[in-house]
C-alpha cells in the first residue's frame, strides 16, 4: 500500500503543478479574481494532501490497513473537495452548473479531515522507544 500512496502523492503533485500553471497562465484572463482565488484554494488543499500521501506512504510504522484507509480517504477527499472547487471556480466556463453539486465540497472535506484523524490515532498507538 505504501506504493499506492506514493503513486497517489506523485501523480497528485504533478497535476497540482499543472493546474497551478494553468490557473496562472490561462485562467487569469477568463476568471475573476475571486474565482481565481477559489481555484487556488483547490490547488493548495490538493498539495497539502499530496504531501500527506507521500508522508504516509513513507512511514513504515503505519499498518497496511491504516495506509489503505488513508489512501482512499485522501483519494476520494481530493476528488470531491478539490474537484468540486475547480468546477465551482470555473462554473461560468461550462455548460454544467457545478453549483448543483456544491454539497460535494464539504463531503470531500470530511474525507480529508478523516485521513488526518486516522494518521493521528495511529501515531497515538505507536509504542514509545
Amino acid at each position: 500500500m505504501h506504493r499506492k500512496l506514493l503513486i497517489l502523492g506523485s501523480l497528485s503533485g504533478f497535476l497540482a503543478v499543472i493546474l497551478g500553471a494553468f490557473a496562472s497562465h490561462g485562467l487569469e484572463k477568463v476568471l475573476s479574481m475571486s474565482e481565481l482565488s477559489t481555484f487556488e484554494v483547490g490547488i493548495r488543499y490538493q498539495f497539502y494532501h499530496t504531501l500527506l500521501a507521500i508522508l504516509c506512504g513513507s512511514i513504515s510504522a503505519l499498518s497496511e490497513k491504516s495506509k489503505n484507509t488513508i489512501f482512499y480517504l485522501i483519494l476520494i477527499g481530493m476528488i470531491l473537495f478539490s474537484g468540486s472547487i475547480y468546477g465551482l471556480a470555473t462554473n461560468n466556463l461550462s455548460a454544467f452548473d457545478f453549483k448543483t453539486i456544491a454539497w460535494l465540497t464539504p463531503v470531500g472535506g470530511i474525507f480529508l479531515i478523516s485521513s488526518w484523524l486516522v494518521l493521528f490515532f495511529n501515531v497515538l498507538k505507536m509504542k514509545k522507544k
